[in-house]
């Protein structure tokens, strides 16, 4: 299971960053850095002249409650216009049950 939450922090049209957030599948674990998921969103924004960069706080391995842990310091150090959350498949894979882990993405978004 993966749990993939948008969340606005401003306007869609200010320009920003976009702070992708998750764990194996967005740090691109096992693919060249370039073949990963967030450096092709980060090139089609440039392509689409969208003034975004994208910050990529993923880690291998991440849990909800590690993310849960360190978002205040991924937040202050990029102050992200968006926030992409893609947590929860190393949750499933240790067998935690949902409702923790829904705890951990609720307190990932407040």
């Amino acid at each position: 299971m993966v749990a993939l939450l948008f969340v606005c922090a401003g306007p869609a049209s200010a320009a920003g960053t976009v702070l992708i957030y998750g764990d194996s599948l967005s740090a691109a674990y096992g693919l060249a850095q370039k073949e990963g998921w967030v450096t092709l969103l980060e090139e089609r924004l440039r392509q689409g002249k969208f003034d975004y960069s994208v910050a990529n706080a993923s880690i291998s391995g991440e849990t909800s409650a590690g993310g849960a842990a360190r978002i205040a310091e991924s937040l202050s150090r990029t102050r992200p216009a968006v926030v992409v959350v893609t947590l929860g498949s190393n949750d499933g894979l240790r067998g935690l049950a949902v409702p923790q882990m829904k705890a951990n993405l609720a307190r990932i978004v407040k």
